[in-house]
């Protein structure tokens, strides 16, 4: 994603998220961030999107052999889950005490 300015996302690291698209959509299950990926506008969530990675035995894992891991998905595929309201919602930011912070459009509560 090469672009002049650097983009802002409502999602940061340990937020909790719903997918909205593709194959692991659930609107009702929030799950865990593990990682923002803010060049390539991907998320790492808690048991999404799980592939399966064929490993070599190395000096820490001995034994090597086929392991399931998440992988990426794109940043638009989730939304920000709202724990007051139990719903998906949009993200608003404003200004308070000098600080810029995110407010759930749902339910207007501040999102820490």
């Amino acid at each position: 994603m090469k672009t002049r300015f650097k983009p802002k996302f409502n999602i940061k690291k340990g937020d909790l998220v719903v997918v909205v698209t593709g194959d692991d959509k659930d609107r009702t299950k929030p799950r865990k961030v593990l990682e923002v990926i803010l060049d390539k506008a991907r998320v790492l969530v808690e048991g999404v999107n799980i592939i399966t990675k064929h490993t070599k035995p190395s000096a820490q894992n001995t034994k090597g052999g086929i392991v399931k891991v998440e992988a990426p998905i794109a940043i638009s595929n989730v939304m920000l889950w709202d724990a007051k309201a139990g719903a998906p919602t949009r993200v608003a930011r404003q200004e308070k005490e000098g600080k810029i912070v995110r407010i759930a459009k749902k339910s207007g509560e501040v999102i820490k």
